[in-house]
Formats: C-alpha cells, sequence, structure tokens
C-alpha cells in the first residue's frame, strides 16, 4: 500500500509539468478541491498542490520544448547520484542530472531503458508528500511499457523494485513494491503497452492514480472542466472503479475509488 513511510524505491513525490499552470491550477482545484501555493520567488515558478493544508503533488509551468504537459512520478532514492549512475549502467539515461532544491532535498529525472521519465526524490528537509492512499492523493502508480520482463530487470537494477504476479479475471497483473517492506508495500504494477490500444498509440509512461470518493461525480466535472475521458468509469471486482482521465493540456491520470480490502 501507498503510504506516506516512506522507503526507498517507494514513490514520495508527484507533479505535473503544464504549459498554463494557472488553468492546471483551475482544473484540479475543480476536480479535487485542490489550492495551490507559490514554492517561493526562487523556484521558478514552481508550487504545490495542497488539500487541507498538506502537500499532495507538485506543479509547475513548462516552456516549449520542454517535453509535452505530463506528471511526472518520483521515487525515494537514498543517494541521488548513485541512482543516476545505476540508471545509466541498466540501459536508462538522465534527462535531469541531479541539483539540491534548497537544501529541502535532491532531485533528478531519468528515462527508462524504454525512454519513460520518471523522478527520484532524495529526502532532505522535505520528505515526501504529505498525504497518500486518500481521497485527492496520490494511491496507485502504473507503469506502460513495451517489455514487463526488461522494465522489471531496469527498476530492480536502479530502485531496488521487486515484482510478483497476481491472478485476476482474464490475466495476470504484475505487481510492483520496494525490497524494503515487501509485498505489503505494493504501490503499483507494471502493464503491457500492447494490452491497451489507447495506451499503445500513445507511448510508454508512468500512470499516477488519485483516489476519489465518487468515479462517475469526477469523470464528469473534468469533462465539465475541459478535460478528457480516456477510459471510461469502469468496475473491476476486488479493485474498485476507476477511469483514466487527461486533463486540458494533455497530461495523462487516473481516478479510483478503490475498495476497501477483505478480511
Amino acid at each position: 500500500m501507498l503510504t506516506t513511510r516512506f522507503v526507498n524505491g517507494a514513490p514520495n513525490w508527484i507533479d505535473v509539468g503544464t504549459p498554463d499552470i494557472d488553468g492546471a491550477v483551475s482544473f484540479y482545484g475543480g476536480l479535487f478541491g485542490w489550492r495551490f501555493r507559490s514554492a517561493g520567488p526562487d523556484a521558478g515558478g514552481y508550487g504545490f498542490f495542497q488539500l487541507d493544508g498538506r502537500t499532495v503533488a507538485g506543479g509547475m509551468q513548462t516552456a516549449a520544448g520542454q517535453g509535452p504537459p505530463a506528471w511526472t512520478v518520483y521515487f525515494q532514492s537514498a543517494d541521488a547520484q548513485a541512482t543516476a549512475k545505476a540508471a545509466e549502467q541498466a540501459h536508462g539515461s538522465v534527462l535531469f542530472q541531479p541539483v539540491d532544491v534548497m537544501g529541502q532535498g535532491h532531485m533528478a529525472v531519468f528515462a527508462d531503458q524504454a525512454g519513460v521519465p520518471f523522478g527520484i526524490w532524495q529526502p532532505g528537509q522535505t520528505k515526501g508528500v504529505d498525504a497518500a492512499n486518500e481521497p485527492g492523493a496520490l494511491c496507485w502508480v502504473e507503469l506502460y511499457t513495451p517489455d514487463i520482463a526488461a522494465a522489471a530487470a531496469f527498476y530492480r537494477q536502479v530502485l531496488g523494485l521487486e515484482t510478483s504476479a497476481v491472478p485476476f479475471p482474464g490475466g495476470t497483473y504484475t505487481c510492483v513494491n520496494p525490497a524494503e517492506g515487501g509485498e505489503d508495500a505494493m504501490f503499483g504494477g507494471l502493464v503491457p503497452l500492447a494490452d491497451d490500444p489507447t495506451e499503445a498509440e500513445a507511448g510508454p509512461y508512468w500512470l499516477p492514480y488519485f483516489e476519489v470518493e465518487d468515479t462517475d461525480a469526477v469523470v464528469d466535472e473534468a469533462q465539465r472542466l475541459g478535460g478528457t475521458v480516456r477510459m471510461p468509469a469502469t468496475t473491476m471486482q476486488g479493485v474498485g472503479r476507476m477511469a483514466k482521465l487527461a486533463d486540458p493540456y494533455g497530461a495523462r491520470f487516473a481516478v479510483i475509488r478503490s475498495e476497501p480490502p477483505q478480511g
């Protein structure tokens, strides 16, 4: 389960890059009730999405040429420089070299062996987001990838992640968890890109899921606010009711009302 008791290899931060931060603030504020607080005059326009005073994500306006609008998932690293070296050795690439962020921590952005961007955050004064696995906060992540085995090997070498096969109606789902905490710390999954025509057309990426209280209501509100429905609200027994969306600028994300764990 994704929590704020962060361990190495687990997601501990998430942010969105968008061509219109004011528009994104309006969209996500209407959708999740988030408010936006600037990180200050030295932060280059970066700021924090907050829910009831707790930070749940970051965001900033990006310029043309800085890549398409997108959410970036960050994973905890005890040593940003060592993780950068491991990413290169595993046939990934360093998109943004490790840098100290005003004493709050060290961040870097890499691409995996399939070219999928992801970040790492080495905690300093800021450990990570303040809320997880509750309405309005990050609760799960999925990697859509052309090669499950290659992705599993890459993230094992770089972040120490472990995988396990979980049966579900119609097939098997590859779950992922940090080595520390074992399967009880499971936070996401790896999905074959070819299994979903919509995703195959868009290309590989990390998809963040945000917990909601009413999936259908959030889907309706997303459309009213100018977002796009990429997958209608769908119920998966034993998992919950989920939908895939994109904000008005094309950043992809998902929402889910999770079913309570049995037993």
